[in-house]
């Protein structure tokens, strides 16, 4: 089976070692092109070339799946079937249906729950305990195909949503391995998914990772942990943003919301119910540091009041 991965950040790594590890002939790996990072805009490239580079693999990396000198190239290779893994481009149809398999992806959901750009962090968001992978054959809509095979993991409980996603990466690459198996034997069963019952979890955005305190300790701890590490859930201190991460709810406090409690050494934070205890902070300008720091070096005091 002639395998045309395409694939872009850490969470595709998995995946595409496992096709590597399990013998499958990987034609070639299309991933999103170089790009500069940090304060420095030093050229980076994708983790999945640099797994692709170190095992010998063709690396392709068009400006977009539409761009005819790849098409031709594509055509070219004639793979038996494609695997999408958080590719970062919208495939046309004619790609999605040329190979003679069609084209399969890794969803980091149980569909048709949570379609869209940012499932992990919505489960978290949500309060969900359990989320898993779904193994779905491509179609032109918005993660809609047919569902090859599923798998389940709880959702632990003070889980961040990085931990959750390098979690997520290994089930994936083992349902995958386990869906082209009954692939290649005939015995994939292909279920459509119920429309009524999709849910969507849309793109992460500046408003959305703003922490509201007059929500519970329970609300505000998943909104931390569901921006962990990328992008940081924020507030604002003095007129400047920080941003909070690995939360815990402890027992109730009577403060107005976002009032810093007067808690020894931990930064604990009152909400409309409850409070929440921070591990790590960002003020603005600044690195990550733990929140003890924080509070010896009086970055924050108790009285002090997050908005």
């Amino acid at each position: 089976m002639r395998v045309l991965f395409w694939g872009t950040p850490q969470f595709a790594v998995p995946p595409l070692r496992a096709l590597i590890g399990e013998g499958f002939e990987v034609c070639g790996v299309v991933t999103q092109p170089d790009k500069p990072q940090g304060r420095s805009r030093t050229i980076v490239p994708p983790p999945v070339k640099v797994v692709a580079l170190e095992e010998k693999l063709p690396v392709f990396q068009p400006e977009t799946p539409k761009d005819k000198e790849f098409e031709q190239m594509f055509q070219l290779m004639q793979p038996d079937i494609s695997i999408v893994v958080a590719y970062g481009h919208i495939l046309p149809k004619r790609i999605i249906d040329f190979p003679r398999l069609g084209t399969l992806n890794i969803h980091a959901s149980l569909l048709p729950a949570l379609r869209g750009a940012a499932p992990i962090q919505a489960a978290i968001r949500n309060g969900l305990t359990e989320t898993g992978v779904s193994i779905m054959r491509m179609v032109p809509a918005l993660d809609a195909g047919p569902v090859l095979l599923t798998s389940r993991t709880p959702i632990l409980p003070d889980e961040t949503y990085g931990e959750l996603r390098e979690r997520l990466a290994e089930v994936g690459a083992l349902a995958l391995i386990e869906a082209l198996a009954l692939l290649d034997l005939g015995e994939a069963k292909e279920t459509l998914q119920d429309d009524a019952l999709a849910t969507y979890a849309a793109r992460v955005t500046r408003d959305t990772a703003r922490i509201d305190w007059h929500q519970p300790a329970a609300a505000v701890s998943c909104a931390i942990r569901a921006y962990d590490p990328q992008p940081g859930a924020f507030t604002t201190l003095r007129d400047a943003d920080v941003k909070l991460f690995g939360a815990n709810v402890v027992s109730d406090h009577h403060a107005p919301p976002g009032t810093v409690l007067p808690l020894s050494d931990r930064l604990v934070i009152a909400c409309a119910e409850g409070a929440v205890v921070i591990q790590d902070v960002q003020p603005s300008g600044k690195r990550r540091m733990a929140a003890a720091d924080w509070l010896r070096g009086r970055g924050v005091v108790a009285g002090d009041r997050f908005v």
